[in-house]
Formats: C-alpha cells, structure tokens, sequence
C-alpha cells in the first residue's frame, strides 16, 4: 500500500483558461506532475472523484468525498479541492477523524507560472504526514482547524475564525 492518497475534486488547482476571454474549464488533476517534479518520494495513489469549480458542489458532493474517504483503507489522505467551498467539505469530513485527512488548494492555477499551488501541495503532504488524526485545511504555510476558520476572500487568504 502507498503511503499517502490522493483525492482531487477540481477547483482552481486544476483550472485551465484558454485565452482571456473564455471561460475557464476544470482540467486534468495537477497533482502528479507537482509532486514528481518536487522529487517526492513518498509512493502516492491519485484518484480523480470530481472536476469541479468548488462554488459548484453539491452536499451530494460532499457525501461521495467522504464516503469515499471513509472507504479508502489509507490512514493519510490528501484532497486537492476549490477554495471557496473548502471549509464546507472539511466540516463534511469531520466524522472521520480517525484518519489524517488534510485539504489544500490554490488561488492560482497550478499551470501558471507563478502559483502558491506547488507550496501548497508540498505543505499540505508535510502535514497529512506529521500531524494526528483529524481534519485539516493547509493553506499558505499555515495550518487551519475547519471549524474555527474562513476563507478571507478579499486578501486571498484562510484565517482564523474570531
């Protein structure tokens, strides 16, 4: 068995945008190439269960990345997801804490040249495979409990609830 697995769901992490005109469209999960060119080590499984923008998501959604979760015989999982709704699929996964279970994400495109989704995606497996079992957002370098945090979508960044 692999050390870690992988879920990608879409969102902006796996945009492509074809001109400025166009609209964007969910492309192929990013997740590999990121991590084959980092050099990572560790033996990761990728499974695709969405592709979608995360504004777009459905409780019913939510319900096949958690069973889906709850499924999966590994004890580390990594969920590549949208931000705008990424709080709300954490919260979702919150009865399966026996398991580290951490999501990530990006602002920009994994595509772009420049992009927070390589550090991200870096950051998010550091934590899936050092922290406890539970549920975690990973975003920017920081690490956010999805009950007690938001999505500060004027500054492009996750926060800590008040």
């Amino acid at each position: 068995m692999s050390d870690i697995k992988i879920f990608t769901t879409g969102g902006t992490i796996d945009k492509v945008y074809y001109d400025a005109k166009s609209d964007f469209q969910i492309g192929d999960p990013q997740i590999e190439p990121i991590l084959q060119e980092a050099g990572v080590t560790l033996s990761f499984e990728v499974q695709s269960l969405l592709r979608k923008d995360s504004l777009e998501m459905t409780d019913e959604d939510r319900a096949r990345v958690r069973e889906a979760v709850q499924q999966d015989s590994h004890q580390r999982i990594l969920i590549t997801h949208g931000t705008d709704t990424m709080i709300d699929t954490a919260l979702a996964l919150g009865d399966c804490a026996d398991k580290t279970v951490v999501l990530t994400g990006a602002m920009q495109p994994a595509r772009f040249r420049i992009t927070d989704a390589v550090f991200n995606v870096g950051f998010a497996l550091g934590v899936a495979m050092s922290h406890p079992a539970g549920v975690y957002v990973a975003m920017n370098g920081q690490v956010f409990d999805p009950r007690k945090s938001v999505k500060n979508r004027a500054e492009g960044r996750f926060e800590a609830s008040q």
